[in-house]
């Protein structure tokens, strides 16, 4: 990649039973423990007669959202990609098992102790 050019990232992650796939310049580890940080979301701005829903939904959600901080258990994966494809929504249905949630405080509890 160019060095003018900026990374341009595809973060697939799990919110409220739904897969979430956006397109973004920025991803790197939050400064709070156990989330990922994703900023300067990419969405299509060509005035096309063609109207994806889901993208359009997205848009709205994340309208005003400077920073995004994504719980990591709940990220699928990230890709850095060469152009943006569609931002989606996806049903999960239930194939998909959550990842167990423990909560690990400073103090030693929970653990199951």
């Amino acid at each position: 990649m160019e060095a003018k050019e900026k990374s341009l990232y595809r973060v697939k992650f799990v919110n409220q039973g739904e897969a979430y796939e956006v397109f973004a310049r920025e991803v790197y580890a939050s400064d709070i423990m156990g989330f990922v940080t994703v900023e300067q979301l990419v969405f299509d701005d060509r005035d096309s007669p063609v109207v994806d829903p889901s993208e359009e939904r997205l848009k709205s959600e994340f309208e005003s959202v400077r920073r995004c901080l994504i719980p990591m258990h709940s990220v699928i994966r990230i890709d850095e990609v060469t152009s943006r494809g569609a931002a989606r929504i996806t049903e999960l249905g239930d194939k998909v098992t959550p990842f167990p949630t423990t909560i690990l405080r400073p103090d030693g509890g929970g653990r199951g102790k």
